[in-house]
């Protein structure tokens, strides 16, 4: 089947391509080059540069409901992962991916397509719920929320976690390195699906770099001292260059150093270098992962396939303020958090300190629904089929990603699937901003996670966090970083936004987080 291509006055003929989404992990808003990062990504900074930038792209604040709102194309709760992996009675709640959604390698495959999947799952525990039970035709990578990078360690006490191949437990050798061997598989998939002449979906969804915070040694060198500067003078630094390179408007404003956080100059000189070196560490996670997504383009281009392939890239959440404990880890665990991290058998995060830094400009983190929570570079690259060097500022989501790769497939959108009523799909296509056109967009967005809710609106934005429940108004075009609440100056608003908020809830199944039983999750 031919898909015909238009864009911007030019319309080209290709096979129908292959589509691959890469899926950072905890990772914020600025890390990456071409977003202001400090880590070194120049094959994700040759996506940007030969393809297309969106600078206020959504995800759903943390991992699982992300994953299960890009798999499925749906809201969270109507897809079943409305809060976490907890099992719980109500189906907005329980846990997995529900029957009453379809994901993408289920829709891909029936027109057609390979499927592979390399990387964390984390929307289905039970093996009847893992990828090959989802439209995958293979899997290999990590079930559950974190591990370690260099094996398959419990952090919990009586914690079991699963690598799997396929349908199988794996037990991973050594000189492991799991954002390398997620590549290794997935490379491994293409090959072999290469002779059926078919095209692929390939979900890659790393671990990097959610803590704990693993390095190899040759990546942690490069970043060493990188970072001695502080997190003020690097939150400047890199809000100047988004604003340089158009990430950020001119009118941006930087939100302040969070309120936790002391003044980088009272710290000792121990204390800077234990930061510099979870940084550096945080950075080389990045690098090595840019590295990898280099190995697959240049299998693209050994198979012939780098002119058919459009590769999308974000990620599920922003940064995370998260420290390991001794409450919710094993007492080896919590020790191995108190190393350095650089040193082999370490256990770190590098907490609101670091995911400050990572959010540049915004505030708050992963779990909220303020801009920290919910806000990820997004890059599209496909010749011919994303018109090279466009930055779009709409408002866009993961519930577009179905319409998005089933429009590239050519691939309906079924109604019924395995013999279940599927939920219609929530999202937009983005085809028409991938090559420059005019797009619709939404009327409205919508967030909620254990409480904490949002709604975005044209350049409005209305926001709470639990337990408080206060809704705040913010003009995002004039205040991207949430510091003005304009809330009492436009009552009506408001009221219209809460209103649809309000309908939203009960259209997507919604149960207000203190009537859910609470358990912990990653």
């Amino acid at each position: 089947m031919m898909l015909g291509v238009i864009s911007m006055g030019f319309v080209q003929a290709v096979k129908r391509p292959n589509v691959i989404i890469i899926l950072a992990d905890d990772m914020g808003y600025s890390d990456i080059g071409c977003f202001g990062g400090d880590a070194r990504t120049p094959n994700l900074d040759a996506l940007a540069a030969g393809g297309l930038k969106m600078t206020q792209f959504y995800n759903a604040s943390r991992c699982c409901p992300s994953r299960a709102s890009l798999l499925t194309g749906l809201y969270p709760h109507q897809a079943g992962v409305g809060d976490m992996v907890n099992t719980r009675v109500q189906p907005a709640y329980q846990g997995y991916l529900n029957q009453n959604s379809v994901t993408i390698a289920e829709a891909m495959k029936r027109s057609g397509y390979n499927t592979y999947m390399a990387g964390k799952w984390h929307v289905g525990q039970a093996p009847e719920h893992w990828p090959v039970k989802r439209g995958f035709d293979r899997y290999f990578g990590l079930i559950d929320g974190a591990n370690s990078y260099f094996g398959n360690i419990p952090y919990r006490p009586n914690q079991t976690l699963t690598i799997a191949l396929d349908d199988k437990p794996y037990d991973p050798g050594p000189g492991y390195y799991s954002t390398d061997a997620y590549t290794d598989y997935a490379i491994k998939f293409i090959d072999e699906g290469q002779p059926s002449g078919k095209p692929f979906f390939l979900y890659l969804a790393y671990q990097a770099p959610h803590w704990p915070l693993q390095a190899l040694p040759e990546d942690i060198q490069k970043y060493k001292g990188k970072f001695m500067a502080g997190w003020d003078e690097l939150r400047m630094q890199r809000f100047k260059r988004m604003k340089a390179s158009g990430i950020l408007p001119a009118n941006a404003v930087l939100s302040p150093r969070d309120s936790s956080l002391r003044d980088w100059n009272t710290l000792n000189t121990d204390e800077k270098v234990r930061w510099d070196d979870q940084m550096a560490v945080y950075a080389a996670m990045i690098d090595r992962m840019d590295q990898n997504i280099g190995r697959l383009r240049k299998k693209l281009r050994e198979l012939k396939q780098d002119k058919n392939t459009v590769i999308m890239f974000l990620s599920d959440n922003g940064a995370s303020h998260e420290k390991i404990n001794p409450t919710g880890f094993t007492p080896q665990m919590f020790a191995n958090s108190q190393k350095m991290a650089s040193e082999p058998g370490s256990f770190t995060a590098y907490g609101i300190p670091g995911a400050n830094v990572s959010n540049t400009p915004f505030r708050m983190f992963k779990h909220w629904e303020y801009e920290g929570g919910t806000s990820t570079p997004f890059i599209a690259y496909g010749p011919g089929i994303v018109k090279p060097g466009i930055k779009s500022d709409r408002p866009a989501h993961l519930i577009d990603l179905m319409p998005t790769c089933l429009g590239l497939a050519a691939a309906p959108y079924p109604k019924q699937y395995r013999g279940n009523t599927i939920t219609p799909a929530e999202g937009v296509s983005l085809l028409p901003v991938f090559r420059g056109n005019l797009w619709k967009g939404h009327p409205a967005l919508f967030f909620e996670h254990e409480g904490s809710r949002a709604v975005r609106q044209g350049d409005w934005k209305l926001v709470s966090e639990f337990p408080a429940n206060k809704w705040q108004l913010y003009n995002i075009r004039s205040d991207r970083a949430e510091i003005h609440d304009l809330g009492a100056k436009n009552p009506a608003k408001v009221k219209e936004l809460v209103g649809l908020y309000e309908n939203w809830t009960k259209h997507a199944g919604v149960i207000d987080f203190d009537k859910l039983e609470k358990k912990r999750s990653d």
